[in-house]
């Protein structure tokens, strides 16, 4: 569900922007008095984790469509609400400006679509359909009901920003009937991946249900000890998803893609030719080292292939698994960044922070 900037109109780019930025300010505002040193490398980790998940379209049976993991639930409820959107919004940025994948213009909206729901909506209701004694099957239920209305309300994001900057070629009523079924089947692949995460955290460390910033820190030398098994298997994850799994992603459109398909002819729109579109276009353009997630030479092959095969008669079906060095090396690049993106920005809430408030952790702990 990564918007491209042909989507939407620099006014409501711009806005989406200024949301996302004041909800980042927020967020900020709110972490920096309870971060603690435990919270700064499971941030890193689980950003990297959820970097490297959402490199993986899977399959969505009988609609000829896929989906990647959104990782919004995921980070909230082993983050807490304020630390997790901080780590999406890093997520989203690195993919944007390093692989462009997003457009710059459009990740305010990206940000929001993504992050806001899981993060500030739906992680209250995860919370209280768990209750105080999680069991396998309140976890499961509420994985999968806050991922499909976290992702439902995203899809809605995504048809309402077109319709606000005046896409005459998405029609509001088609546009979101095609976006809402689509992701519905996204919704529950995600809340299926949420549910397993968190089950395996609850039967390793279950006090990790319950964000570090919302329990009383213990001693940090101890705290951090605690975590290591828990960041070593993400860390490990994320490692092989990046380098090996990102292999076998789904080569079907993403529900996106399809929706838009489905509505125009076409998987992309095209973007006005003058103006901040082809100023930021240039800018990516710079920026991203390994667009979609490959060499640049590879990229640039694979994008004349699929051109030349788009006007056959009947093109031959791609072979799958798609062995890819670039790819691997996309999936460690990527997922490093983020992880020392988000370890910086927990490192520098944690050294703002204010005498009293390092007074006040060290009472509480």
């Amino acid at each position: 569900m990564h918007m491209a900037d042909a989507l939407i109109s620099p006014q409501v780019g711009g806005t989406m922007w200024v949301a996302s930025l004041g909800l980042a300010a927020y967020s900020a505002h709110r972490l920096k008095p309870e971060m603690s040193e435990r919270n700064i490398p499971l941030m890193g980790v689980m950003g990297a984790f959820v970097f490297a998940a959402q490199m993986i379209n899977v399959t969505i049976p009988g609609t000829g469509s896929s989906g990647h993991l959104g990782g919004g639930m995921i980070l909230t409820i082993l983050l807490g609400p304020h630390a997790a959107f901080l780590v999406m919004f890093s997520i989203l940025a690195v993919q944007a400006l390093f692989f462009a994948d997003g457009g710059l213009l459009a990740l305010g909206c990206n940000v929001f679509n993504l992050g806001f729901w899981p993060c500030f909506v739906f992680y209250p209701l995860f919370k209280k359909i768990i209750g105080k004694s999680p069991t396998h099957g309140r976890i499961l239920t509420a994985s999968i009901v806050s991922g499909v209305l976290s992702l439902q309300l995203g899809a809605f994001g995504v048809v309402l920003q077109t319709l606000l900057s005046g896409i005459s070629e998405l029609p509001f009523g088609t546009f979101l009937l095609l976006m809402l079924p689509i992701h519905l089947g996204v919704g529950i692949i995600e809340g299926l991946v949420t549910a397993a995460v968190v089950s395996f955290v609850w039967r390793a460390q279950p006090e990790l249900l319950k964000p570090p910033t919302e329990s009383k820190p213990e001693s940090e030398p101890e705290s951090t000890t605690s975590l290591k098994p828990i960041l070593t298997t993400f860390a490990i994850v994320a490692l092989a998803v990046g380098i090996f799994l990102s292999w076998f992603a789904s080569t079907q459109p993403d529900g996106l893609e399809w929706a838009l398909f489905r509505t125009t002819g076409k998987e992309e729109l095209e973007a006005p030719a003058d103006g901040v579109h082809t100023k930021l276009a240039k800018l990516q353009e710079k920026t991203s080292f390994m667009p979609d997630y490959d060499f640049p030479e590879a990229a640039a092959i694979q994008e004349l292939e699929a051109e030349e095969q788009a006007t056959e008669t009947e093109a031959e079906a791609e072979i799958w698994p798609a062995i890819n060095t670039g790819t691997s090396v996309a999936g460690v690049i990527g997922g490093g960044i983020v992880l020392a993106l988000a370890v910086l920005i927990g490192t520098l809430l944690r050294l703002l922070q204010r005498p009293q408030d390092i007074a006040a952790s060290h009472d509480a702990a």
